[in-house]
């Protein structure tokens, strides 16, 4: 049997530390006073007790101006606290602006609205714009151009159907959860009132996503084409159009020559429109979120140019 003497010392040891513990005790108070303090400043700071949201991004702007966070930390911030009070409603792509499939239509067809829209998935109808029997995929398309045979169903994914009245806090978690990227918004009688994917929601946190149009310097909103015609972003601003292609278009009313096009045609104008401004032709190219997004703008032939041409 082993003897126990040994063990004995521990108990003065035990006894040796709390006293320790005990004597460093007060020269540790002013230090652990001193982190209590900063820390109330801190939460003091971060969270004073605001009575509404609107307060609270005063305090994230007041922050920044600080230096205590980025413009970016910021924007971002801001997004989050937006969001939680909107709905799918809010943010989605309208009914009449969609881009549809239709099952019926012959493949070169559906190829060319794949390839003139750019977008990567596409609600497919039958018989009418309200029956979305599924989502088509671009790339699952192109299985058809090798297996003509194949039936187009066949390669549908099931639709996601949400109310305009969804949170988008909600419709983010079931986004990442289903590993699904868009859904189609119904209105309260069940009709399709238009639709929403993963990137317009994460565009109210982040700012605009750009896409395969945009250029990895957007600093210049216009583009010389090869053609010799130009692209322009729908939100390019007036002065940047009227020094480009020394024109004097009107900038008291709009800052943005998508919303000057709009205005003087009464809408937005669609995919494929085109609009006669200041002798210059704005074709669109692009549509997003019920917005311009690129023009095809070329000049057009002077009136006087015009009858040289003639005679």
């Amino acid at each position: 049997m082993s003897d126990p003497q040994p063990t004995r010392p521990a108990g003065p040891t035990r006894k040796g530390a709390a006293t320790h513990h005990h004597r460093g005790h007060p020269a540790d108070a002013p230090e652990k006073a001193d982190k209590r303090t900063l820390f109330e400043r801190l939460v003091e700071f971060i969270s004073p007790g605001p009575d509404s949201k609107d307060e609270l991004i005063e305090t994230l702007a007041e922050a920044e101006q600080r230096e205590l966070i980025e413009p970016q930390s910021r924007a971002m911030l801001e997004g989050v606290l937006r969001m939680a009070d909107m709905a799918a409603g809010d943010v989605m792509v309208a009914a009449p602006r969609m881009d549809l499939l239709d099952i019926e239509a012959p493949y070169d067809e559906l190829l060319a609205v794949v390839i003139d829209t750019g977008h990567s998935r596409f609600p497919v109808t039958e018989g009418s714009r309200d029956n979305i029997i599924g989502i088509l995929l671009a790339k699952d398309l192109l299985k058809l151009q090798r297996a003509p045979e194949l039936n187009l169903r066949t390669l549908l994914r099931p639709a996601v159907f949400v109310p305009e009245s969804k949170g988008l806090n909600e419709l983010l978690r079931d986004f990442r959860t289903n590993r699904n990227h868009l859904a189609i918004v119904i209105d309260e009688f069940g009709n399709t009132a238009g639709l929403l994917t993963i990137e317009d929601v994460l565009e109210e946190i982040v700012g605009e996503i750009e896409d395969e149009f945009d250029e990895a310097d957007a600093t210049d909103a216009v583009y010389t084409l090869a053609d010799g015609s130009h692209r322009v972003a729908g939100d390019a601003s007036i002065a940047s159009i009227n020094e480009a292609f020394g024109v004097a278009l009107p900038d008291e009313d709009f800052d943005t020559i998508g919303g000057l096009i709009a205005h003087q045609l009464g809408r937005v104008p669609r995919r494929g429109e085109s609009v006669e401004v200041a002798n210059l032709s704005f074709s669109v190219m692009l549509t997003r979120g019920g917005a311009v997004r690129w023009f095809k703008v070329q000049r057009l032939p002077k009136p006087a140019d015009a009858a040289e041409a003639e005679a």
